[in-house]
Parts: C-alpha cells; sequence; structure tokens
C-alpha cells in the first residue's frame, strides 16, 4: 500500500486532489475522557461554566480549524459539523462524538478526529481542578463514506 502523503523519494508532500471530483463526504469519530465519578458532579456546575456545551462549542472550532493544525490536511468546506457530549456514570466520564459533512474532493475524517480530540481537551482543561487524574482515550473514526476508497464502517 502506498502512502499519499509521501513521494517517490519519501518525504512528506500535501496531497494534489485537484482531478479528483467533488463528492458528498460523511466522516464520524468517538472517545471519552475517563474520570472520578465524583467529577461527574462537576459537569453542568464548574467554575468555568457549563461544560459540555463549551466543549461542544470547542469540538466545531476544532473541526474548522483542521487544516491549520495538521500540517498536510486540505482546507474544506464544511457544510456540518455535529458534536456530542454524553455523561456515562459507568465510564465514568464523557462520551464524545462528531460528524462532519462536506462536498469535496477529499475526506474529512481528520476533521471529526479533530472534533472528538477538542472536546476531550476542553473538557479536561474545565475539570482539572478537580480530577487531574482524568484520562482521554479511544479517539477513532467509526465512519467514512464518500469518494473512490468506498465506505468504511468501524466493526
Amino acid at each position: 500500500m502506498m502512502l499519499t502523503h509521501f513521494d517517490g523519494k519519501g518525504a512528506a508532500h500535501m496531497v494534489d486532489v485537484s482531478e479528483k471530483p467533488e463528492t458528498a463526504r460523511i466522516a464520524t469519530a468517538i472517545g471519552h475522557v475517563r474520570m472520578n465519578a465524583t467529577t461527574l458532579e462537576h459537569l453542568h456546575n464548574a467554575k468555568k461554566g457549563d461544560v459540555l456545551g463549551v466543549a461542544r462549542l470547542a469540538g466545531i472550532m476544532g473541526a474548522k480549524k483542521t487544516a491549520d493544525l495538521i500540517p498536510l490536511c486540505h482546507p474544506l468546506p464544511l457544510t456540518k459539523v455535529a458534536v456530542e457530549l454524553e455523561q456515562d456514570a459507568t465510564l465514568p466520564g464523557v462520551r464524545i462524538s462528531a460528524t462532519v459533512r462536506t462536498s469535496g474532493p477529499t475526506g474529512v475524517e481528520m476533521e471529526a478526529l479533530t472534533a472528538v480530540s477538542t472536546a476531550a481537551l476542553t473538557v479536561f482543561d474545565m475539570l482539572k481542578a478537580v480530577d487531574k487524574s482524568m484520562e482521554i482515550g479511544g479517539i477513532r473514526v467509526t465512519l467514512k463514506d464518500g469518494g473512490a476508497s468506498g465506505r468504511f464502517e468501524a466493526p
């Protein structure tokens, strides 16, 4: 399998997508922030504000800034970014999911991953005063559709 972000000499480069057709693209990603059970009590009354609401906005902003953060990503006109955060007492912690859509020549997997990562980092930032042992994990693509490589759904 050839890695498209490297040229024939092994040097990193931005992939030329100018000849690729614009198609509808979607990607979803998930992740979580594991925390002490008592930390869950602070999700809606943290000193910095509504943790889940702020993290949702941060995730949306993160998706929009992906090309500024990941060196070889193309800037894309995103048509939808949805970030959901759900308290889960069985984790214990917060489960995060993101869905990103565009119509363009390349996929939005990185934008979905960045949305989840940014939301998770924001949860950590807003609650670190009460729980420095939080753990961010499980960040992965669960769906990618559109383009020549077709559909991928995580098992």
